[in-house]
């Protein structure tokens, strides 16, 4: 199946999640990645906001900040399709709906960070094969942002089990993640050459 039937596919599975499903499930997924090494040495973590039924990311990043960690958010720059790094301290205060109707920094809010500092990157998408390879939503921010971080920082993506997939043709440009956690299993990526 092509890219575009695949992501159709799997965004009308996750629309179909009942609300109360997506708060135990998205929970359970939170809960996992607070008990990986990773997510404990982490310092600067890399958050999405979820959106239209992704993986509910409130809690983790509530849950970071009040562990102390530093919490940023990429802001969507539509013109060239690049992302920025803002750093949060109040979810509830500084964030509102922006581009795409995401929810991101007020103006006044906006931190920018560098992102060398990140040690943590939590990334969306539609799907995922057990490689890491994914499909995202067709924008290609994230391929060309992650293809300027160092190889070393764990790329984590937050996914159902729904999402999981069989093979994604991985295209040139497309950086895999390292590990999916879904609400049943963390799946370390597996590269074959």
């Amino acid at each position: 199946m092509d890219k575009k039937n695949l992501r159709a596919e799997i965004l009308e599975k996750r629309k179909n999640i009942s609300r109360e499903e997506l708060e135990k499930k998205s929970s359970s997924i939170a809960k996992s990645l607070f008990s990986t090494d990773y997510y404990k040495r982490s310092n600067y973590i890399m958050a999405y906001i979820d959106f239209r039924n992704e993986v509910k990311t409130e809690e983790i990043i509530k849950t970071a900040l009040k562990e102390g960690k530093n919490v940023v958010i990429p802001i969507s720059v539509v013109e060239n399709k690049q992302l920025i790094l803002s750093q949060l301290f109040d979810y509830d205060k500084e964030l509102e709906a922006s581009t795409y109707g995401i929810l991101e920094p007020k103006s006044e809010f906006v931190r920018e960070i560098h992102p060398e500092l990140i040690d943590l990157i939590l990334v969306p998408g539609v799907a995922f094969d057990r490689r890491g390879y994914r499909i995202g939503y067709g924008g290609g921010y994230y391929d060309r942002f992650l293809s300027k971080i160092h190889k070393s920082v764990p790329k984590v993506a937050l996914a159902f089990n729904i999402q999981i997939t069989h093979h994604i043709k991985e295209g040139k440009y497309d950086i895999p993640v390292d590990y999916v956690i879904t609400e049943d299993e963390i799946i370390k990526a597996k590269r074959i050459p």
